[in-house]
């Protein structure tokens, strides 16, 4: 029978307060779930946008395919509740029933993403605010305050009661906590005294924030917390950051208050995830989240047909296993076309779908699903198109979807669960990337004080230098300034620091001093944890351990080259957009600009210091010129590369739960490949054929072997 809920503000924060309680008594899990007998291979599955009635259809289809799990729910709060407090569950009873008859694992989302109608007219105010303060409207999901207690009410609601009603089916292996969630980038009045509640406990008084941010400027101080002003129109960079902070940490509380919740109601074995919307987002602080989750999720989307490389896939892989240091999960990723209108229409090239497959367990996936498992017919979506086209019929993509899976029920236990070692990491900066986006660097103008688009920012030097690494076949773990020790690796690359504390800084400077190498990016150790700039000479506490100070910086009409190429690029030979006046005390100069005013000056210098070395940059190099120099970086640190091989091929490897060594060597281009194989013995798990240490495989185009070594 309907019930209709009439809820006061009172009892919704007498609800809410009891619910964050619970969350709180519940021990946040940080090790990693049990390990998967065997890779997960499906699809996100939507029932209910089927133009027709066609679930035994889709099983039979998915049955025959070998699909072994489908994630859904997260998308439907409309259907789950089509009314205040009318909790339906039939429809999707049924899908799951069917599911796991069929013998296909079900992930569920919690639906809390995108509000249905009726909560949005009776409780206009959960919408989110945006910056300025423009009016909202509903239609868009994420458009909510998810500090709303409202909000929270109605959430919690939903996810007790869905959690309840599944926590006994055995079709239900786990849970995905929201979807995609971010900040939404609301500045809603809770969330304003929420961020000063957060400043008065940081700073304590408004005379220690007055000064760490340097509020004297134009007159700003907030002289009493009753007196802060709002986030709206601020030219504080002090602000900008922490602001940007608050709005990660607003991230981590709503999932950690959902996975808790989750925890709480959840059944024997039913894990908890969270599926991040491509890693390393302004407004998400994923290393905080992972701690809260059993095992991390990504959705990964990439290029395709003659864009497509691997490396996209990987350095987003090489972040989500470098959360928990353990596998993870990739539940969205691209089946056939993506975008939100038809102007990017780029289906896979024949065995593309199947490479990306393998691209990602090669990185440490123990699942990989599309979005989705068929084409909707209207919506934002329409062309974001799933495993089938529109006519929901068997097709080119089902077909490669099916072989890679029936590949999968074969060797997938020797697959799954692949630990990955490395002796390289990247230390990501989430407050450098917010930080250099308020004082971009590099603008698409270089005309004195015209402000426009930046042109490259913190993340286009991160993906660089990912790359290099990924051309020079070496494997990449990040690292982040919370992580207490970087022993583990042999070499850290570090992009453009902007903002660190001090103990950063040494934590750095002492990893060099006691044999570690540091290949660092130009802007390091310029600005402090609240984004004032050091009154000591730039690198700041870096001095010693790079060798080299400057006073000076320039920015770079047009790009300039090294003197005498000494890397040996040619016509790659070039920087651009910045350059540092490096004067070197220890340090010695690597590359000078060639020009006759810039050329007094070392673009790049290496300095040992204790044991190790650090090689900076300071200047933002080419892509060639940064894969050499990341090869000579390798060198200093007695990391070996891998024997070369063809372009376009790219080996990976792990140990698998056999203890064996698995080695991935993957074709991305559209012509065949030839290597000699140069690694252990074994056997070629796709083909079952023996391969032998230095003999010549071919591989077709977008193909791959995956050899097991005895």
């Amino acid at each position: 029978m309907f019930r209709s809920f009439c809820v006061s503000a009172v009892m919704i924060s007498a609800l809410v307060q009891m619910t964050l309680r619970c969350a709180a008594q519940n021990p946040t899990v940080t090790t990693a779930p049990g390990a998967m007998s065997n890779v997960l291979y499906g699809a996100a599955y939507y029932s209910e946008y089927n133009p027709y009635e066609r679930l035994d259809k889709d099983i039979a289809l998915m049955k025959a395919a070998d699909i072994t799990v489908v994630r859904m729910g997260e998308s439907t709060w409309s259907l789950w509740e089509p009314e205040d407090g009318d909790f339906k569950y039939a429809w999707m009873d049924r899908v799951v029933d069917a599911m796991g008859k069929a013998g296909i694992k079900v992930i569920m989302g919690t639906p809390t993403y995108s509000i249905p109608t009726w909560m949005y007219h009776a409780h206009p105010e959960v919408l989110a605010r945006p910056l300025g303060g423009a009016p909202t409207f509903y239609g868009m999901r994420q458009n909510m305050d998810t500090d709303n207690p409202t909000y929270r009410f109605y959430a919690q609601r939903l996810i007790r009661n869905l959690v309840e009603h599944y926590r006994d089916n055995p079709a239900v292996i786990g849970w995905q906590v929201d979807n995609e969630t971010s900040s939404y980038g609301a500045s809603n009045q809770d969330v304003f005294v929420g961020f000063v509640d957060h400043l008065k406990q940081k700073f304590v008084t408004t005379d220690n924030l007055n000064k760490a941010w340097g509020l004297n400027y134009w007159g700003q101080d907030v002289n009493g917390w009753e007196n802060m002003p709002t986030r709206d129109s601020t030219i504080s960079t002090g602000y900008k950051l922490e602001w940007s902070r608050w709005q990660q940490m607003r991230v981590t509380d709503f999932l950690a208050w959902q996975a808790a919740l989750v925890r709480e109601y959840r059944g024997p074995g039913q894990f908890v995830t969270q599926d991040f919307g491509g890693s390393m987002r302004r407004d998400v602080n994923e290393y905080q989240v992972a701690k809260v989750l059993d095992i991390a999720a990504n959705n990964p989307y990439h290029g395709t047909q003659d864009h497509m490389d691997g490396q996209a896939q990987t350095e987003q892989g090489d972040y989500t296993r470098s959360l928990k240091h353990t596998n993870f999960l990739v539940t969205e990723t691209n089946a056939q076309t993506t975008d939100w209108s038809s102007a990017y229409q780029y289906p896979p090239y024949d065995g593309q779908l199947r490479l990306d497959v393998y691209t990602h367990l090669s990185s440490g996936a123990n699942m990989v699903e599309y979005w989705h498992w068929s084409s909707i017919p209207s919506g934002q979506e329409t062309y974001w198109k799933g495993v089938l086209s529109h006519d929901l019929e068997p097709n080119r993509a089902y077909a490669e979807v099916s072989r890679t899976a029936h590949e999968l029920q074969k060797i997938g236990p020797h697959l799954v669960n692949l630990k990955i070692k490395n002796d390289v990491a990247i230390l990501y900066s989430v407050d450098s990337a917010n930080a250099l986006d308020f004082m971009p660097f590099a603008l698409s103008t270089a005309r004195q004080w015209q402000m426009g688009a930046p042109v490259a920012d913190y993340k286009s030097v991160v993906d660089q230098v990912h790359r290099a690494l990924y051309n020079n076949n070496v494997g990449t773990d990040f690292i982040f300034p919370e992580d207490a020790d970087f022993s583990r690796y042999k070499l850290v690359v570090i992009p453009p620091l902007y903002i660190a504390d001090d103990a950063l800084l040494q934590k750095i400077s002492d990893y060099v001093k006691g044999g570690g190498h540091v290949l660092m990016c130009f802007k390091s150790g310029f600005a402090n944890e609240n984004s004032a700039v050091r009154s000591q000479r730039a690198p700041g506490p870096l001095r010693e351990a790079a060798g080299i100070s400057y006073q000076e910086f320039s920015n770079l009409e047009k790009p300039l080259a090294l003197k005498g190429d000494p890397f040996k690029v040619g016509d790659e030979n070039k920087v651009m957009y910045w350059a540092e006046f490096l004067q070197t005390e220890h340090a010695k100069p690597i590359a000078y600009y060639d020009h006759p005013f810039f050329g007094r000056w070392p673009a790049i210098t290496r300095n040992e210091f204790g044991a190790g070395t650090l090689t900076y940059e300071g200047t933002f190099v080419s892509d060639s010129l940064q894969q050499k120099i990341v090869r000579n970086s390798l060198m200093d640190a007695h990391i070996e590369a891998p024997s070369p091989l063809p372009q376009h091929l790219i080996e990976k490897s792990g140990v698998n739960g056999y203890g064996k060594a698995i080695h991935y060597f993957l074709n991305y281009s559209s012509s065949p490949q030839s290597f000699v194989y140069s690694q252990g013995p074994g056997t070629d798990l796709l083909s079952t054929k023996s391969i032998a240490s230095s003999q010549t495989i071919d591989l077709a185009p977008w193909d791959l072997v995956v050899i097991e070594e005895n």
